[in-house]
């Protein structure tokens, strides 16, 4: 993993850890919370701008916590009503999220309503990537990712714009 400061809210920095290939984060307690708007946007870039890394040999065991080794455990959580998941360790050394997932922390990524999903199909589209897995996802067949459950969702420009832009697809 990489590291770098970023600034966080009330004029402070925290330091936080990624691998751009995995295109994951280490969040120490509550990093992810104090970020400031701009290194959020700045978190965006680093993925943005090395997503065509050569990629790593997937881990055959679950990861460990970087700080006391312990085996991370799987956790959901929401953030209004959008489900995300992480791995965290027990002990409250932090957690390794996902680039998507911290995109639905942060409530960047929202599911399609029924009537989003039937403007996708009076436009002609019929199939989508799953955001979560990446699977296509036949829009005739369901409002989920039948490899892996994910509800179908899209990235809310207007909010990753900041206040007062518009969103929708």
């Amino acid at each position: 993993m990489e590291g770098g400061s970023l600034d966080a809210q009330l004029g402070a920095t925290v330091a936080i850890d990624w691998c751009t290939s995995c295109q994951v984060f280490w969040f120490d307690p509550h990093e992810d919370l104090q970020l400031a708007p701009a290194s959020i946007l700045k978190l965006f870039q680093i993925v943005a701008t090395r997503a065509q890394a050569p990629s790593v040999t997937p881990r055959s065991t679950a990861p460990a916590c970087p700080r006391c080794g312990l085996r991370l455990l799987e956790t959901h959580d929401q953030q209004r009503a959008t489900k995300f998941a992480y791995l965290r360790c027990a002990r409250g050394h932090g957690r390794l999220m996902s680039f998507v997932n911290f995109l639905l922390e942060k409530d960047f990524i929202r599911p399609l309503s029924p009537e989003q999903v039937d403007e996708l199909k009076s436009r002609g589209i019929q199939v989508i990537s799953c955001s979560k897995c990446g699977a296509p996802v036949d829009l005739a067949q369901g409002p989920a990712c039948r490899h892996c459950g994910a509800s179908l969702s899209m990235v809310d420009v207007g909010r990753m714009a900041g206040p007062g832009a518009k969103s929708g697809l």
